[in-house]
C-alpha cells in the first residue's frame, strides 16, 4: 500500500558467522553489538564508534524451553527445582553486565499486560534442592540422559548455557550435555518436537498485545508451543481473552494464565532485554529500529 519501497530486496544473514567481522570488512550493513565487542565500539577513539546506534528496549524474553512429553521435564516438581536453582540477577549483573533484566514471567516490563505482580520462581536453592527430592526424578538412577540443545557451529555453546548448567550441577547435582547443532537443524528439530531442552533462543513480541507471547506461546494447541505444554485453564483464559471486550478484563486473563505457566515451570525463563546497541552503516539511511520483530525497511535506502 501507499508507495513502493526504495530498496529492491533485503537480505538477512543466517547462517551464522561472525558478525562484528563481517561488518569490519563490509559483508554486512547493520549489526548488534555484542558484549564482548561493548567496551571497544564505545571508545571514541575507535573507527566504528562513529557507527554506534542505541537501540530500544527489545520487548523480548530469553529462556530455557523444556520438553512436557519427555522425561525427566515431564515432572512439574523437576522443572521447578531446576528453575529455583539459578540465580538470575548473577547472570544479568557478572554475564551481561547489567544490559539485561532478570526475568520472573513471560511477558516483558513496558509492555502491554505487563504485571508486577506475577510470582516468579526465585532463586532458592533450598528450595530447589527440596522440589528435586520430591519428584520422581529424585534418585539420579532414575533419570534418564539430559541433552541441552543450543544452535551454532563455533564450538562453544555460549557463556549463559554454561552458566546455568554450572549452577543446576553445583546447586542440585544435575548433569547435563549441551548439544550444538546448525542453525537450519536446531530449527527443524524444534519444530518437529525432537528437543528435550533447549536454550539459545528468545522470543520477541511480534504485535504489541499480551496475546503475542501467552496464546502463541503456550496455548496447549499452538503450533508455536514447542514444550508441547498444556493446562486446560490457561486454554480457558487465553479462549476467553480472545473476546473479551473489556480491556482491564482482558489483560487479567492473560496474566493469570501467565501466572499457571509461570508456577508450573513450563519454561525456565532467564532475561529481558533492555537498551542495547547497535552498529549501522554510514550509507543506510533512514533505518528505524524497533521494539518488536518486524522491521519495516519501506522508508530505508543506501546513499552510495
Amino acid at each position: 500500500w501507499d508507495r513502493p519501497a526504495y530498496l529492491d530486496e533485503v537480505v538477512f544473514n543466517l547462517a551464522g558467522g561472525v558478525a562484528m567481522a563481517m561488518y569490519e570488512n563490509d559483508e554486512i550493513d547493520v549489526t548488534g553489538v555484542g558484549l564482548a565487542d561493548l567496551e571497544r565500539v564505545q571508545d571514541p577513539t575507535e573507527d566504528l564508534n562513529k557507527d554506534l546506534v542505541e537501540v530500544p528496549p527489545n520487548f523480548a524474553v530469553s529462556y530455557v524451553g523444556f520438553n512436557i512429553n519427555e522425561a525427566p521435564f515431564d515432572d512439574a516438581n523437576f522443572r521447578q527445582a531446576l528453575n529455583h536453582s539459578v540465580d538470575k540477577k548473577l547472570i544479568a549483573d557478572q554475564v551481561f553486565s547489567n544490559l539485561v533484566k532478570p526475568a520472573y514471567g513471560i511477558i516483558p516490563p513496558g509492555f502491554p499486560g505487563f504485571s508486577s505482580e506475577i510470582k516468579g520462581l526465585e532463586f532458592d536453592p533450598e528450595l530447589a534442592k527440596d522440589l528435586l527430592n520430591q519428584s520422581v526424578y529424585a534418585d539420579p538412577s532414575s533419570r534418564p540422559r539430559i541433552i541441552l540443545t543450543v544452535p551454532g557451529t563455533g564450538g562453544s555453546p555460549g557463556l549463559t548455557t554454561e552458566v546455568v548448567a554450572d549452577m543446576w550441577r553445583q546447586n542440585l547435582g544435575i548433569e547435563i550435555e549441551i548439544q550444538q547443532v546448525e542453525w537450519a537443524t536446531y530449527i527443524q528439530d524444534l519444530h518437529r518436537g525432537r528437543l528435550q531442552a533447549w536454550s539459545g533462543l528468545s522470543w520477541q513480541a511480534d504485535y504489541p498485545d499480551p496475546q503475542t507471547f501467552i496464546d502463541v506461546l503456550f496455548r496447549s494447541n499452538s503450533a508455536i508451543n514447542y514444550g508441547g505444554y498444556a493446562n486446560l485453564q490457561v486454554d480457558d483464559y487465553v479462549v476467553a481473552a480472545q473476546t473479551e471486550q473489556d480491556a482491564t478484563k482482558r489483560v487479567e486473563f492473560y496474566n493469570d494464565a501467565e501466572q499457571i505457566v509461570v508456577s508450573e515451570a513450563a519454561w525456565l525463563p532467564l532475561w529481558w532485554g533492555v537498551d542495547s546497541k547497535a552498529l549501522v552503516k554510514p550509507w543506510v539511511q533512514d533505518y528505524q529500529f524497533s521494539s518488536l520483530t518486524i522491521a519495516k525497511f519501506k522508508d530505508v535506502w543506501l546513499d552510495k
